[in-house]
């Protein structure tokens, strides 16, 4: 997510240093630590300004939700939402999510939310998109087998082409709707939702159960290389 650069940042930052992970690989394997009696951990990567992160923390307090942004700007007016709402149940990280697997231990995650990514509508860059089959590989051995992807876009395009890498992985795909709110508001909104469901643009959505695959040799060669 891309904002102006803030002049106030660093004491807005820290007066929420308590929502901030500054060093999430030490946590690795250990995320519950944050709340023993957490009965599931939730991962939300890229949470903007974290209207969803801080409502669906509200609407699940048994449930310990980390928030993954790497823009520090967005991050810390998501991180202002959770203090001024006395949230204890939540949690940031500013890091990108390409480097997921250095933060969390093999099926650490119960569930994993992709709301509204970039698109990266060029081909040249179709692997930058959060649903490429390069990334679905990472999150599928960082989620539990069974566990599952929740993805939601306004990109028909972008919709399109994760259904296909969904398909292509061998991922098995339930309540799809390109309508999400066509006969009334569904589960808990994005800012960034609400925007684009007010100017009537559909919303794309898909829940997806992960499992072990195996990417082809030279995709994981090259996916190695580009680490």
């Amino acid at each position: 997510m891309r904002m102006r650069r803030m002049k106030n940042l660093d004491p807005r930052m820290e007066k929420c240093q308590a929502f901030r992970i500054a060093q999430p690989a030490t946590l690795k394997g250990n995320w519950r630590s944050l709340k023993e009696d957490a009965k599931a951990l939730w991962v939300e990567v890229g949470c903007g300004k974290g209207k969803f992160t801080a409502e669906t923390a509200a609407a699940n307090p048994d449930v310990l939700l980390i928030a993954v942004e790497r823009c520090r700007e967005a991050m810390v007016v998501a991180m202002e939402k959770a203090k001024a709402m006395d949230l204890k149940n939540v949690f940031y990280i500013d890091m990108d999510v390409a480097n997921i697997e250095e933060i969390f231990a093999p099926e650490e995650i119960d569930r994993l939310f992709i709301n509204f990514p970039d698109p990266w509508p060029r081909k040249k860059n179709a692997k930058r998109r959060l649903t490429h089959r390069g990334f679905l590989d990472k999150y599928c051995r960082v989620v539990r087998e069974n566990g599952e992807i929740h993805y939601k876009t306004d990109n028909a395009p972008l919709f399109e082409f994760s259904v296909e890498e969904f398909a292509a992985c061998g991922l098995q795909m339930k309540n799809l709707t390109r309508n999400l709110h066509e006969n009334g508001i569904v589960g808990i909104m994005t800012g960034y939702e609400e925007k684009f469901h007010a100017l009537g643009t559909p919303i794309n959505r898909c829940e997806v159960v992960c499992k072990p695959f195996v990417l082809p040799p030279e995709e994981k060669k090259e996916q190695e290389t580009n680490e």
